[in-house]
């Protein structure tokens, strides 16, 4: 995440794919029309495609947590968050406005915490 948009790369081969939009669901839409195009231009060529894209694949999204913790701000209240993650809102809060950087023990702690919670709401039937 960037000042004024998302941006992201996939290291594919010898080449790279590379994507940018206003929104993260935009740069998703672009990161897979990226990486479609990349491996199209890559068959027509003859190169390798390389293992990990040869029979479907998934593309993970990183953030660092102040990125993450901006992007669902909307969503998850720090109070929330202290709920999931066992860290005061505070230091979440810290962490949110690049203040301080969480450890790298800090930042498993946040994405555990939410992986967990849609590992959980998948699991949910209405």
């Amino acid at each position: 995440m960037t000042e004024n948009n998302y941006s992201a790369h996939v290291i594919m081969g010898d080449g790279i794919a590379v994507a940018t939009g206003k929104t993260f669901e935009e740069l998703k839409r672009q990161m897979e029309e990226a990486v479609a195009f990349h491996l199209e231009g890559m068959n027509e060529d003859g190169d390798e495609i390389p293992a990990e894209f040869q029979s479907g694949y998934t593309l993970v999204y990183r953030f660092n947590p102040e990125n993450l913790l901006q992007h669902y701000n909307g969503i998850f209240t720090n109070a929330a968050l202290e709920r999931l993650t066992g860290i005061n809102q505070r230091q979440l809060q810290r962490y949110a406005s690049g203040a301080s950087k969480p450890r790298r023990e800090q930042s498993q702690k946040i994405e555990s915490a939410l992986h967990h919670l849609g590992k959980e709401l998948l699991a949910v039937e209405l």
